[in-house]
């Protein structure tokens, strides 16, 4: 079908477009998965991709052009302007002027962004606040309750996410998958003008203050991080030495089972949500853009075993490590599996869940938000409880590989 052909189709189904003859319509997108339901697209915008999906009332381009490729977009999302590539956004999502979105993004419901940031292989959670002037690549970020009580990031915030040695085995986890899918943890607020330096793992409640860069993990509740400038210095540097190696791989392995935890939950979970608003195809363009997130980060810690061997090929442990690269990836490949064997143990725990879960969608509807909502404190109890359980398992798994590097199995 031609350019024309699909402005005009478009328009039949209902599809507000302003300036027709300013709208590039990509010639492998399927107008079937656009709906004509309350959709605007302004002037400026191409859509682009075979996979990109647009649910009802979504609003693009109110600020600025926007440019969409292969990316799926929920009831109610508003992306104001920018560059949006194989990336999803569930219902509510909001979008400021000037962003920059790539691959192995996932915004869940109701997160908020303002103008001028900058995202790749970012999941952040329902509620989830960023401010302007933010690059928060790499990073996972969870807490809070509602519109009102959530997790935020103040402007001009940067989470480091690439090292002199020019790696980037440095994904952050700013609360955890277990408990964050309840939607009932305390927020998590970094400060503005501030910095977090990956791999870093913070707790729910913590809060650092404005022009705060955090280099350390801090796994207590409620803590308040406020840390000066370093002090000035000039020494020798020698490039390619690699330090914390073992807190690297430590914070990369949790990372990878909180992802897996992740795909779990949209495989048993999410799953049970099917409705108008979160059809099949939007829960297949969460569990792609999930599988982009694990892949990446498999990717990234293999990048870094094989970057540490080299640069220090007399040290026994790397060379160890290294070698038993082949058997990490054959672990890596079967936890990645939601129906492997070794989760058989785990059956229990996850049936139960989903009756719970069945049960409230049964009373009350398919509202994923209210149904999480409404569960008990014990419900909620024995949904974090399976998936802890396999984020500790996956952990020890992969630990048993990484311990010929001294590494005992960090707290989960």
């Amino acid at each position: 079908m031609a350019q024309i052909e699909k402005i005009e189709e478009l328009l039949k189904k209902g599809v507000t477009i302003p300036n027709p003859a300013s709208v590039e319509i990509g010639a492998d997108v399927d107008i079937d998965r656009i709906s004509g339901d309350g959709v605007i697209i302004h002037s400026g915008c191409r859509i682009l991709g075979k996979k990109t999906l647009i649910l009802k009332n979504v609003n693009l381009g109110s600020q600025g052009p926007v440019a969409i490729d292969n990316c799926q977009i929920g009831t109610g999302v508003d992306l104001k302007g920018g560059f949006f590539q194989d990336a999803i956004f569930l219902q509510n999502v909001s979008m400021g002027f000037c962003s920059h979105v790539r691959g192995g993004t996932i915004l869940e419901e109701g997160a908020s962004i303002a103008h001028t940031v900058g995202l790749k292989q970012t999941i952040l959670f329902p509620f989830v606040t960023l401010g302007s002037l933010i690059n928060f690549c790499d990073c996972f970020m969870a807490g809070g309750t509602d519109s009102k009580n959530h997790s935020e990031v103040g402007s001009s915030f940067i989470h480091f996410n690439y090292t002199p040695n020019q790696d980037k085995a440095t994904a952050s986890l700013i609360g955890d998958v277990p408990r964050g899918v309840m939607l009932d943890q305390k927020p998590i607020f970094l400060g503005g003008q501030g910095g977090l330096v990956g791999p870093c793992r913070l707790e729910y409640g913590t809060i650092t203050g404005a022009g705060t860069i955090c280099r350390k993990d801090e796994l207590r509740q409620g803590r308040l991080i406020v840390e000066g400038g370093i002090r000035n210095i000039n020494i020798s540097y020698s490039p390619r030495i690699f330090t914390g190696v073992k807190r690297i791989l430590n914070n990369n392995v949790i990372y990878i089972a909180n992802l897996v935890a992740l795909k779990h939950w949209y495989s048993f979970i999410r799953s049970e949500f099917i409705s108008e608003d979160f059809p099949e195809t939007l829960l297949a363009g969460l569990k792609e853009k999930l599988d982009m997130a694990i892949e990446e980060r498999i990717k990234k810690l293999k990048e870094f075993i094989c970057k540490a061997y080299d640069a220090d090929k007399q040290n026994s442990k790397t060379m160890e490590l290294y070698n038993a690269l082949p058997e990490l990836e054959k672990i890596l490949e079967r936890v990645c599996n939601v129906e492997d064997n070794m989760y058989l143990s785990f059956q229990d725990l996850k049936h139960v869940f989903i009756e719970k879960i069945s049960n409230c969608i049964k009373d009350g509807g398919k509202d994923y938000i209210v149904v999480i909502n409404g569960l008990s404190l014990e419900d909620k109890a024995s949904g974090v409880k399976w998936l802890q359980a396999i984020v500790g398992h996956i952990s020890l798994e992969l630990f048993k590989i990484i311990s010929l590097f001294g590494i005992k199995q960090a707290r989960i």
